[in-house]
């Protein structure tokens, strides 16, 4: 099999949706340094991207949904409460996939889950009401922690600066936090929703009903770095071991002695974005974002916080691959779209500058107007980005070399 970034000078595009071989495939975060060694790149064959391949399963003949079912539901029954106790724990933050898997595990399978948040940076107006209305009228019970904000807003300026990433100390604690709950609770099954193949995944892990441990787990010597420093760096900003509890993973051998399982509901029950939004509207009430969120077409997709925004604009600046693309080509993968519908819409809104809350953004992480575009351009590759002009404001003076087609 010929990954397409074997040639490292070119700028390929999947022909079934709108994503580019300079994609980035989920990795260890606690691994992530500047010139991003610890990444892979999206591995395509016959010119499609796995991620295409891994959604196409869904919708043909290949997947026995009921005989899944029916496997799903001889295996909780090892795992569902007889008392009342939790028997399961759902990650998320009251958005539309968390409602659907907190609900799905509740009604269908009849098992008692836990749900657990860890709070975003800044919440939203919509983003709190949601989160609220989740176990309020959801019927589920939830532990909300909410990280002390000055170190968390450090490590996010951090982040930004070393790695231009600012969403990864908060993707440590999201990914992390619940197995520290599962291990408080003694509970032993955590549901995401569709696994992270299904937006591009390593060959090992593509078809697996579970997440492989590399991803949320750590060895006893494994060497960690959090906003790309060790954590005895960190101590030079304030920042101590134990501030960082709850964005580390536990060690291998904890979670295999306590026999804490990491699954994608998704393996089991078909996951589709935009049914899962008319459910979660049904459910909790789920409300959309008031309007279109920038750098995209939706309103529903990740409207909890409000340095997301910033998230999917560094990615753009790093891999040229903006959050329209992410948005359209699974869009395109679940048959919302035609590839068509995507281009267009990516090339009407991937490039565009997250204004909203821009100036929330340098207030959360201490830094100026002008030390945010300067960090911007470090990190931008001259095989993606050429200069275009004076006009630095919202990065005006930039241009992506390769456009989707």
């Amino acid at each position: 099999m010929k990954n397409a970034n074997e040639k490292s000078n070119e700028v390929i595009f999947c022909k079934k949706c709108v994503m580019s071989n300079q994609k980035v495939l989920p990795s260890q975060p606690l691994e992530d340094v500047k010139e991003h060694t610890n990444k892979k790149k999206m591995v395509f064959k016959d010119g499609v991207c796995f991620a295409c391949y891994e959604v196409e399963k869904k919708y043909n003949k290949d997947i026995d949904w009921d005989k899944r079912e029916k496997e799903l539901k001889k295996f909780l029954e090892k795992y569902r409460s007889r008392n009342g106790s939790y028997d399961c724990l759902v990650p998320g933050s009251g958005g539309k996939d968390s409602v659907w898997q907190a609900h799905i595990l509740k009604t269908k399978y009849k098992m008692n889950p836990l749900t657990v948040t860890f709070s975003p940076h800044i919440y939203t107006d919509v983003g709190i009401q949601n989160f609220h209305n989740w176990p309020l009228k959801g019927g589920v019970p939830n532990f909300l922690y909410t990280p002390n904000g000055e170190i968390h807003g450090k490590l996010t300026s951090l982040a930004f600066k070393n790695l231009l990433h600012p969403f990864q100390p908060f993707i440590l604690g999201q990914r992390h936090f619940s197995s520290h709950m599962a291990k408080l609770f003694n509970i032993k099954l955590i549901f995401h929703g569709e696994s992270q193949a299904e937006a591009g995944g390593q060959e090992d892990e593509l078809g697996r009903a579970e997440m492989l441990h590399r991803y949320w787990s750590k060895t006893k010597n494994q060497k960690i770095k959090v906003s790309g420093y060790d954590i005895q760096e960190l101590e030079n900003f304030g920042i101590f071991e134990n501030d960082l509890k709850y964005y580390l993973p536990l060690d291998i051998n904890d979670i295999k002695k306590n026999d804490i399982q990491l699954l994608y509901l998704g393996h089991w029950e078909r996951c589709e974005p935009q049914e899962n939004y008319y459910l979660a509207t049904k459910i909790t009430d789920f409300k959309p974002n008031d309007m279109r969120t920038e750098q995209t077409f939706s309103k529903y997709n990740s409207i909890d916080d409000k340095i997301d925004p910033f998230h999917y604009y560094t990615a753009y600046v790093k891999f040229g691959y903006g959050r329209c693309s992410e948005e359209g080509s699974k869009e395109i993968r679940n048959g919302y779209i035609t590839r068509d519908e995507g281009v267009k819409l990516v090339q009407k809104y991937d490039h565009e500058f997250p204004k909203r809350y821009f100036k929330d953004f340098l207030e959360y992480t201490n830094i100026s107007e002008e030390e945010f575009y300067e960090t911007l351009d470090n990190f931008r590759s001259p095989l993606l980005w050429e200069k275009t002009g004076n006009d630095f404001r919202f990065c005006n003076n930039w241009k992506l070399k390769h456009l989707v087609s």
